[in-house]
Formats: structure tokens, C-alpha cells, sequence
């Protein structure tokens, strides 16, 4: 991986241009525009990954309660996928939380049931960082199955 530096930033245009980059995962353009929105949105923690060329990795968080946040947005340039860099805004915001008294940081995203090798590859990186499955529900964040997974601490925040 290059040097990045992960930063608290908001950057919607860099949110919409990340996010239009990756259709496989963000062909929505309400949903790109949701996220957009949060990404201007004070209650979500908006944190960027700054290479040389720019920013090439933007996340989102929500503390729902003291020791529980949420993971709501990750998203890597394409030409940056598998770097590194998703990996290190996990471990800033799993750091940051932690030092805050967060105890658990959960994530959504399409369940195994939706075959899509996309969110196929989503599920693996979201393990590779320490991520464990939970459960899956039908009609929670989409019509679709979402999966429910989640990183305690110790191994998280």
C-alpha cells in the first residue's frame, strides 16, 4: 500500500465519485444520493483515505449508543481496491471508537443468501478485518437479504 493518511473529513463530491466508480456495489443512484446526504449529515462521522493522488477511500459511522457504532459506508476507489486501504479506515475507526468506550462496531451489507460474487468479496473483507457474521434479514435495509455482522472488543472497538 501507498502511504495514506486517513483523516475526519467530509467530501460529498468525493463520496459521489468513489461511489459512481464502483457500480457492482453503488448502481443505485437514489442510494448513492442517500449517501451523499449522510456524508453531509453531522450525526455520521465522515473519515477519508488521502493517498498521493488524492482521496482514495471514503467510510461513514454512527454511534448508535455509547459502547455501539455502525459502520454505514465504506467504499474504495477501484484503482485502489485490495491496497490496503479499506483496511486502514476499519482499524482508525475501530481505534478511535475504541478509545471512546465503544465495545461494538456492526456493519450491513448484502447477505449470502443474494448470490453476487461483489458482495461476495464485500463479506470476505469485511471478515479479513474481523468482522463475524450475525444474521441475515429480509427486507431491512433493501427488498433483499441484508447481513447483519459485527466486531467486538478485544478484536474491535
Amino acid at each position: 500500500m501507498s502511504s495514506i493518511e486517513v483523516v475526519e473529513r467530509r467530501s460529498p463530491g468525493d463520496t459521489r465519485r468513489i461511489l459512481e466508480a464502483l457500480p457492482d456495489w453503488f448502481g443505485d443512484p437514489v442510494a448513492i444520493d442517500n449517501y451523499v446526504s449522510a456524508t453531509e449529515d453531522a450525526a455520521f462521522g465522515s473519515l477519508l483515505a488521502v493517498g498521493t493522488a488524492g482521496v482514495v477511500g471514503i467510510a461513514l459511522t454512527r454511534r448508535h449508543f455509547r459502547e455501539a457504532a455502525e459502520l454505514h459506508l465504506i467504499a474504495v476507489d477501484p484503482a485502489q481496491r485490495g491496497s490496503g486501504v479499506g483496511r486502514a479506515l476499519v482499524e482508525h475507526i475501530v481505534d478511535t471508537l475504541r478509545i471512546d468506550g465503544c465495545t461494538l462496531l456492526s456493519v450491513h451489507t448484502v447477505g449470502p443468501s443474494f448470490e453476487h460474487e461483489p458482495y461476495a468479496q464485500t463479506r470476505a473483507f469485511y471478515r479479513s478485518v474481523g468482522f463475524t457474521p450475525l444474521e441475515e434479514h429480509d427486507g431491512l435495509d433493501w427488498s433483499g437479504p441484508t447481513l447483519i455482522m459485527v466486531r467486538t472488543s478485544g478484536a474491535a472497538c
